[in-house]
């Protein structure tokens, strides 16, 4: 069975691996551990966006740039597809107030692209017929109305999810999909990459 996987980078990031060691994960090996022997992967796209470094973690920027090496590297099936971050002044309600000061202006950063590329991809590659499975990587609800619309114009398509295993199933991705299963942290310890990979001087860094 055709089957292409479409994993939102940063909620899989933020929901199983931030603060864990299996960050060095190699995603077809995961969507191998957890679907059917029946599952050929033909294409995997992953969404994500250029991160910048923070005074508690100025390598983030080089440690992403290693990962997209690797994956790239050892996936031929991968495609990387970049959104952007923003950021912009805005205005914030304090939860104390200081004296009289109830509200604040604060630089706030967003990730923007990732969730809209993602749907707009899962749903032309539907209508140009590139897969007959869709595997969703992400946690996200807001995607639930490209699965609908998939399943209602392509009913004999099967799109599954694959759930970061920090958060709770969304209940509108569990009524959209075909089927959803968590990453559990046994998946991910499965599925991870040598710490140098074959045929490259690329390494999992240091402090992953």
């Amino acid at each position: 069975m055709r089957t292409s996987v479409y994993v939102d980078g940063f909620n899989l990031y933020f929901g199983a691996l931030k603060n864990t060691k299996y960050k060095w994960l190699d995603i077809k090996s995961l969507c191998s551990n957890l679907l059917h022997p029946y599952n050929q992967i033909s294409a995997i796209k992953y969404f994500t966006a250029h991160v910048s470094g923070t005074a508690r973690d100025p390598n983030k920027p080089i440690h992403q740039q290693i990962y997209l090496r690797a994956l790239k590297h050892t996936t031929p099936e991968i495609t990387i597809i970049l959104g952007q971050f923003t950021t912009h002044k805005v205005i914030k309600r304090l939860v104390i107030p200081i004296g009289l000061v109830k509200r604040v202006e604060v630089y706030e950063t967003t990730e923007k692209g990732s969730d809209v590329n993602l749907a707009v991809h899962l749903l032309n590659d539907a209508w140009l017929d590139k897969f007959d499975c869709a595997i969703v990587i992400s946690g996200d609800s807001d995607l639930a109305e490209s699965i609908n619309l998939v399943k209602g114009y392509h009913p004999q398509k099967i799109v599954g999810i694959l759930a970061p295993g920090k958060r709770s199933m969304s209940k509108e991705l569990i009524k959209a999909s075909d089927f959803i299963k968590a990453i559990s942290t046994h998946s991910l310890i499965q599925s991870q990459f040598p710490e140098t990979i074959p045929g490259s001087t690329i390494k999992k860094p240091i402090d992953w």
